[in-house]
């Protein structure tokens, strides 16, 4: 119970009203009354019993008179053969047959009669149940029952049964006593009977309507003669009779006087002794005796004598008239039960008798009495007068006795009343409780009030009280006051005092009926005795309760809980929530506080105990053990008084839990604070350090006692920063984890064999079983690193994120050498055809490649697939695998939220030291070079790249692509650096013995002022030689931020897949450049009778009215039988890559397939883009639809959707749906147009890019250019914005989500944007258009040269702003101006 509802109990009861002041004023006056010998009670107690059995109706008893005998009617039996010749006659009927399983139902039946849980009523007689035993004893016999299972004829049941009745009911029976052969069709026709209602419940008379309709017939029959056999007519085996009543002469033996009896044993008296006190005394205790009490009580009554109730003994006049008038006519019923016991007292005592009043049907007075005699012999005897007719008063006269002349005055005792009747009352209350409760009357857990006592001692008190015409409440209150004396001596439990106020709030139902339910109620119609009482009752009560709660409450924290549950049931069922309780709300702070105090001094000893145990007992070798022992001990203790008062935390105003934690917990935080620092400097001194998992343990131990601190006391902090004292420990871990991160991945990839992890290898493995076991055990360490920080819980959110962004920059590391390492080997292993015998070592191994593409073409029907190895693909779907669970680590430290709390609450300047200290990422991305020189003997050359810097270090190398001048490389290299940094790009022509030849050299100056915009550039590097190289430049700062380094992991293992799907293809990219070459494409027009000989000069190839018409076009048939061997050459090859790969690394080869695909028919339409023409012609048309055809049959084939199902298998079709193949497509639009129109349609598209710049955030210059020249030749291409966008930037690679974003973006906006790249190409194919080039090369070279010239004057704008602190430029945002300044290049600056 909370402390406010018992204030609030308190606070009402204390608010007296003018009753209860009138009430305080009395209880100084009353005085309790003095004890009343034990003797004196017994007596008054056995003559009231006495009283009770004279006054008990005369006991009468039942005589039989037989009748005359009547001659028996005379019935007929049945016989057997009427039992079985219906059913005899259709002896072999199916129909007639019971159904199977139905002996089964009837033996359950007939169980279920001898039980007597059968439901027809017919079936409870004894002699039926006795007759069906029989049968059901025969029934169950096996031989029989196989019998009747097998032939189911329902004459083989009767004959028995009616063998087994005819038996069982004829004995006893004389020879010449016929009477029970009726019975027997009786027993037969319910067997009958039983056997048709076994049937309607399982359903069977629907199948069996003649035998249900026998059995009806048969029923019948027997039932002929049925009669009532319990009719007068067959009482005494059809004799007949009467019976008639005799009175019984009261007797005068104490064993038939139970309220006797009981006063006997309630006063440890023998039923001889009590015999001979009553024998004593009877001669006085009459009838007569009681009648005289009862009219001296009347009298008294009428004139307030104080030997009965006064008005003075009530608070208002009302209370006492309603009492009187109550009183009334109890009294006169009890005079009339007396003169009924005994008629002669009526003729006796003449005009004292009260009359009955006539009744309404005109009886009289003695036809009422007689009716009364009746109904009192035939009402419940635990009352000696039960009279509920009216009665009339005016003929009593209370004058006295006419015979005896007596008066009555205040000296003249009662006979059966006693002097002071309350107390007489309670004495035997006092000796019935005794006696009772010692016997044991009251059961624990029954809070039943009337079995405090027993029967015969709540029978006698009610009896008392009735005689010395006590109130009915006053009994309860002496009852309770009599449980008040035993509870204060100890005698009773708060078990037996709560079953006791339960009895006074609710007493017995037959109580009652006696009572006026509104007397218990209304205090108002109590007496003042009775209201003075039951407030003394109830606080002496509380008073005890309050002590006992006291005394078990200062132990609560001992290890058995203190047993306080019965007591405040009470407080707060009983006494609190009583109106006549009258303390006040001091009492109850005075009790809380002095339970406080002493709780808080039992919790500082509990924790010292502790204390002593765990850490004082250790101090000379104190460890962080015994400091998480001592925190656990002080949490598993709170724990413990937690859950033992969770469903009343609060008792009484006080609250164990909190005072425990509030005297406990910031005891401990200090000792574990001292203690902590304290091992942390011994341990520094010894040059030793605690492990990391101790560390740990402790900090959750902390962060347990923290959380508790902050539920139970809010208002009260704590008091030290615990993530202060184990921030090292944390740091440790990182450490730990950056260091052995590469040993890790060494190790992994070291006893890797790079298998695909299936249990039976004739089983195909899910894409999770085609990952190998380094992988595994790599993102296992990982996880197991970053689950210790996370199950820290880590309370400083600053420094969490920090912890989560060191842990990401080892994770990234150690990812870079793992893609470093499996790409070293899957290089290895895709290269190992180039170990050739030495007679073919000098062959070049796109010669050799060539060559046999040539061979399976023109000899061979189908080419072998190159022998990839299994491993290899392993290898690719380790790189797929890492990027997934990177990304779920990434959602798993929740990378986003780290980056927005160092950015809300790291310090100002740290942020500035981190900017200061700052390093950068130049991406370099080698694309493209062209015009070459040739450095081998075939004219051609195999060129890579290599970069390094100005130290001549080597910093990365490209692939090889063999035979081209103009190759394309589109590899990518991160350069990290903190200032500016000069690289130089080599290009080196490969031999396969010998020297590599240079092919030119060329330098770029990077510094990180001139990229602060972040954005990519595009640049032309001259060679020294011969040539130019094409670069993209992009920088990235090198922060030590989550997001940065979660982007660099990403990239690192996206360009890895990258490289090793290019790997792939190179070994694809031979066959699929012969079978999608010119020469293919002139075969079929040669096989065809298709030349192109007739075109005689550039101005009539470019008329197309002109151009010669070809007399055939290849068929359809033809064109695809061209691809077939290339689509089984990808099958193949396709069909070893599905066994390893993954369904995602399937999808991303044949992507980079389908890339090179659409590369190489580019290459057969158009040129590279550049401002030189281009020495490669124009196809003429039937080859371009030839070559278009190939393209969508290729499409097809690299989409694959099944036949059946409609459903694609292949690589998707946003994906198939290039940028470049848009282009091709666009591209049949232009590729026949005159030089002319594809000049103004160029122009157009360059007016509509300027006009887009203009409304662009940029300025009315554009956006930075995409493309930069460091060199005299001048940069050249479209002037779109697309190139603007950080695409391969590596914040938006953090994960798989940001770069699929990236990419549909990057879809998107170049399908939305047009270019005149296309026309540009074709232009190329024209040597009219030789000075429209150049014009654009200058145009692109102007344009470039006014965004320097805005980045210089932007650039001098934000400084001026700066150190001014002046708003941006007029009529310009401050966003503009800032774009502005970052788009020029100045090329002195490289």
């Amino acid at each position: 119970m909370s402390a406010r509802s018992a204030n609030s109990n308190l606070s009402r009861n204390y608010d007296g009203s003018q009753r209860q002041r009138h009430v305080y004023r009395q209880m100084s006056a009353s005085k309790r009354p003095a004890s009343v010998s034990r003797y004196d009670a017994y007596s008054f107690a056995l003559r009231t019993a006495y009283l009770s059995h004279l006054l008990q109706p005369r006991i009468r008893q039942k005589q039989h008179v037989p009748a005359p005998t009547r001659p028996q009617p005379q019935r007929q039996s049945s016989s057997v053969t009427d039992l079985v010749k219906d059913f005899s006659l259709v002896r072999d009927s199916k129909s007639t047959r019971f159904p199977r399983g139905f002996m089964n139902e009837l033996d359950k039946r007939m169980t279920g009669v001898l039980m007597g849980v059968e439901r027809m009523p017919e079936y409870g007689d004894a002699l039926v149940k006795r007759t069906f035993a029989v049968f059901l004893n025969h029934f169950k016999r096996p031989e029989y029952r196989k019998m009747v299972e097998a032939d189911r004829r329902v004459e083989d049941l009767l004959l028995i049964f009616f063998s087994n009745a005819t038996k069982e009911l004829q004995k006893g029976k004389a020879p010449d006593d016929d009477s029970w052969k009726l019975m027997v069709d009786r027993h037969v026709a319910l067997f009958v009977r039983l056997i048709s209602s076994t049937l309607k419940g399982n359903d069977w008379q629907r199948d069996r309507p003649e035998l249900t309709s026998r059995l009806q017939t048969l029923e019948s029959k027997l039932l002929r003669h049925d009669q009532d056999l319990s009719a007068q007519s067959q009482r005494n085996g059809g004799a007949g009779g009467s019976t008639i009543d005799v009175e019984v002469p009261r007797s005068q033996k104490i064993k038939d006087m139970p309220f006797a009896l009981t006063v006997a044993t309630m006063f440890d008296k023998t039923a001889a002794q009590a015999q001979a006190d009553i024998d004593d005394q009877k001669e006085f205790w009459t009838a007569q005796a009681a009648l005289q009490d009862l009219k001296m009580y009347w009298t008294n009554l009428s004139l307030n004598s104080p030997k009965t109730l006064r008005v003075e003994d009530f608070d208002t006049q009302e209370a006492y008239e309603i009492w009187k008038k109550s009183e009334t006519p109890n009294l006169s019923q009890m005079m009339l039960a007396i003169i009924q016991s005994n008629l002669d007292l009526a003729k006796n005592t003449p005009g004292i008798l009260p009359q009955l009043k006539p009744g309404a049907n005109g009886t009289t007075a003695d036809a009422d009495m007689s009716g009364l005699s009746r109904q009192s012999s035939e009402n419940d005897q635990s009352s000696s007068y039960i009279i509920d007719q009216p009665v009339d008063m005016s003929a009593l006269n209370l004058n006295g006795d006419t015979q005896a002349g007596a008066k009555f005055d205040d000296a003249t005792p009662y006979m059966f009343i006693p002097p002071d009747p309350r107390t007489y009352y309670r004495s035997v209350l006092k000796e019935a409780l005794t006696r009772d409760i010692a016997a044991g009357s009251h059961e624990p857990g029954d809070n039943s009030g009337s079995r405090l006592l027993s029967k015969a001692s709540t029978e006698l008190l009610s009896e008392i009280g009735l005689r010395w015409r006590i109130p009915f409440v006053s009994r309860l209150i002496l009852f309770l006051d009599v449980i008040r004396e035993k509870f204060a001596d100890r005698q009773i439990d708060c078990d037996v005092l709560d079953a006791a106020f339960e009895y006074v709030k609710l007493p017995a139902p037959a109580e009652k009926k006696k009572i006026d339910v509104a007397t218990l109620t209304d205090r108002n119609r109590w007496t003042i005795a009775d209201f003075v009482l039951n407030q003394q009752i109830l606080n002496s009560i509380h008073d005890t309760i309050l002590r006992d709660l006291f005394e078990q409450l200062s132990n609560c924290y001992e290890s058995s809980p203190p047993n306080i549950g019965s007591m405040m049931t009470i407080l707060e069922t009983h006494i609190f929530d009583n109106p006549s309780f009258s303390r006040t709300m001091d009492d109850l702070d005075n009790f809380a506080e002095s339970l406080q105090t002493v709780l808080r001094q039992k919790a500082r000893e509990r924790y010292e105990g502790l204390f002593q145990k765990e850490v004082q007992r250790n101090e000379n070798k104190l460890e962080f053990y015994h400091i998480i022992q001592l925190g656990k001990s002080v949490l598993k203790f709170a724990d413990k008084i937690q859950k033992r008062y969770w469903k009343t935390p609060e008792i009484m105003g006080v609250t164990p839990f909190a005072i425990l934690c509030e005297s406990v917990l910031p005891r401990y935080e200090k000792d574990a604070q001292e203690q902590l620092v304290a091992i942390l400097q011994r341990e520094q001194q010894r040059d030793q350090e605690i492990s990391i998992p101790d560390g740990f343990e402790t900090y959750g131990e902390m962060v347990e006692i923290r959380r508790v601190h902050s539920e139970v006391l809010p208002n009260a902090p704590i008091k030290f920063h615990i993530e202060s004292i184990f921030e090292t420990f944390v740091w440790r871990l990182i450490n730990n984890t950056e260091t052995n991160a590469i040993t890790w991945v060494e190790g992994a990839v070291k006893q890797d064999k790079f298998v695909v992890r299936t249990e039976n290898q004739n089983d195909t493995p899910s894409d999770e079983e085609r990952h190998s076991t380094s992988i595994i055990d790599i993102a296992r360490s990982f996880n197991e690193a970053i689950d210790q920080v996370i199950r820290l819980n880590w309370a400083d959110e600053l420094q969490y994120a920090k912890f989560m962004t060191a842990l990401s920059k080892a994770i990234g590391a150690a990812l870079y050498r793992y893609c470093t390492l499996l790409e070293q080997m899957f290089i290895k292993e895709m290269d190992r055809m180039l170990q050739t015998p030495e007679t073919a070592i000098a062959q070049s191994r796109q010669e050799k490649w060539m060559q046999l593409a040539k061979d399976a073409f023109s000899t061979k029907e189908r080419i072998e697939p190159f022998q990839f190895l299994p491993e290899s693909f392993v290898k690719l779907n380790n790189i797929e695998c890492a990027m997934h669970q990177l990304e779920r680590l990434e959602k798993e430290m929740n990378v986003d939220a780290c980056v927005d709390v160092i950015q809300r609450k790291e310090p100002q300047q740290q942020q500035a030291r981190r900017k200061k200290n700052e390093k950068f990422v130049f991406t370099i991305k080698i694309i493209e070079a062209e015009d070459l020189k040739a450095c081998d003997p075939n004219g051609q050359s195999d060129p890579y790249v290599v970069l390094g810097d100005e130290f001549q270090k080597r910093l990365a190398k490209t692939r090889i692509v063999y035979g081209n001048l103009n190759p394309r490389w589109d590899e990518t290299v991160d350069i990290p650096c903190t200032g500016s940094v000069s690289i130089t790009a080599t290009i080196w022509d490969w031999d396969a013995l010998g020297d590599h030849d240079c092919e030119g050299r060329t330098t770029i100056k990077l510094d990180p002022a001139h990229f602060r915009d972040y954005l990519p550039r595009e640049y032309w590097l001259d060679l020294d030689t011969q040539g130019r190289l094409l670069v993209r430049v992009t920088m990235e700062g090198e922060k030590d931020d989550i997001q940065f380094h979660y982007g660099k992991a990403f990239r690192s293992l996206k360009r890895t897949e990258r490289d090793m799907t290019r790997k792939i293809t190179d070994k694809l990219s031979a066959y699929i450049h012969h079978c999608l070459s010119p020469r293919t494409l002139k075969q079929m027009m040669k096989r065809n009778n298709i030349s192109i000989s007739s075109i005689s000069s550039m101005s009539k190839y470019l008329n197309r009215a002109s151009m010669p018409q070809p007399s055939q076009a290849p068929a359809q048939a033809e064109i695809e039988n061209t691809l077939k061997p290339l689509f089984n050459y990808l099958n193949d090859n396709f069909a070893i890559m599905q066994q390893t790969l993954t369904s995602t690394s399937m999808i991303t080869v044949m992507t980079r397939v389908w890339k090179e695909v659409l590369s190489t028919i580019e290459s057969l339409l158009v040129p590279p883009l550049s401002d030189k023409l281009s020495l490669q012609r124009q196809l003429p048309e039937n080859e371009l639809d030839i070559v278009f055809k190939w393209l969508q049959l290729l499409f097809d084939f690299f989409h694959a959707v099944d036949d059946e199902t409609g459903v694609p298998n292949g690589v998707p079709l946003d994906v198939l749906k290039s940028p470049k193949y848009h282009d091709l497509q666009n591209l049949n639009f232009f590729y026949y147009e005159s030089t002319d129109t594809l000049i103004r349609t160029s122009e157009s598209m360059t007016r509509a890019t300027s006009d887009r710049a203009k409304t662009s955030p940029y300025g009315a210059t554009g956006p930075p250019p995409a493309t930069s020249r460091l060199s005299a030749s001048n940069a050249f291409g479209s002037l779109r914005t697309a190139a603007s966008n950080r695409t391969k930037s590596i914040m938006l690679a953090r994960n798989i989500g940001t770069m699929k974003k990236a990419k549909a973006e990057k879809r998107k906006e170049a399908q939305a944007e047009p270019s005149d790249d296309m026309i540009l190409r074709i232009l190329r194919m024209r040597p009219e258009a030789a000075s429209y080039l150049k014009s654009r090369a200058k145009l692109q070279e102007k344009l470039a040269a006014q965004s320097m010239a805005d980045e210089m004057v932007a650039k001098a704008a934000r400084a001026s702003a700066r150190s001014q602190d002046a708003p941006p430029l007029p009529g310009m945002p401050g966003r503009v101006a800032s774009g502005l300044g970052r788009s020029g290049v100045r090329s002195n600056d490289y």
